[in-house]
């Protein structure tokens, strides 16, 4: 989006916030209009949703929905004392807006998946430099376990399962810490 198109969305969005209340203050129901400021500003960076909501990546889905339903009733702007300094406020917002958005991403199947798979890719482009870019027609086929290999140079070999490659862009080997980068014909 054009720095110009960004200046357009902010100014609907203000103006659609301007004078929410009386007195100026934000009702609960004008939040999504807030966030969606935010994320035209780009000022909601790549953040570990797991640790907003305190809990593991191996959760299940019913511990993370109880970890989301105690958080946010805790950060519930409705749920704040009237006699609370305004900058506590404040960051109670930020906060209840940070895990309704941790489960947006987390509490969907689909979402979470993608969330997934690019926190696994972040984590290898962190182990080192890819060291090759490979063609998925250029591996191997193993019919035994249907899965996609490779060997390094170490000896070691990389493998992705069918399924996996559909959706993988980086595979580490399994013996050592280099990384390829899965291509795919146009």
């Amino acid at each position: 989006m054009t720095s110009g198109g960004r200046r357009s969305r902010f100014r609907i969005l203000a103006d659609r916030f301007r004078g929410v209340g009386s007195d100026g203050s934000m009702k609960f129901a004008d939040l999504n209009i807030l966030v969606q400021w935010m994320m035209a500003f780009d000022q909601i960076p790549k953040k570990d949703w797991y640790s907003i909501l305190g809990a593991n990546p191996s959760a299940s889905m019913s511990d993370l929905k109880q970890k989301y339903q105690k958080l946010i009733l805790m950060y519930h702007p409705d749920k704040q004392s009237a006699d609370v300094p305004a900058g506590t406020v404040e960051e109670c917002i930020r906060k209840f807006i940070e895990i309704d958005q941790a489960w947006k991403i987390l509490g969907n199947e689909e979402t979470k998946k993608e969330y997934d798979l690019q926190r696994h890719e972040d984590n290898l482009r962190n182990m080192g430099p890819v060291d090759a870019q490979v063609y998925l027609e250029e591996m191997s086929w193993n019919e035994d376990d249907h899965s996609f290999s490779l060997s390094c140079r170490c000896g070691g070999k990389y493998s992705v399962s069918k399924d996996e490659a559909e959706e993988v862009t980086l595979i580490s080997c399994d013996t050592c810490s280099l990384i390829i980068e899965l291509l795919h014909y146009s």
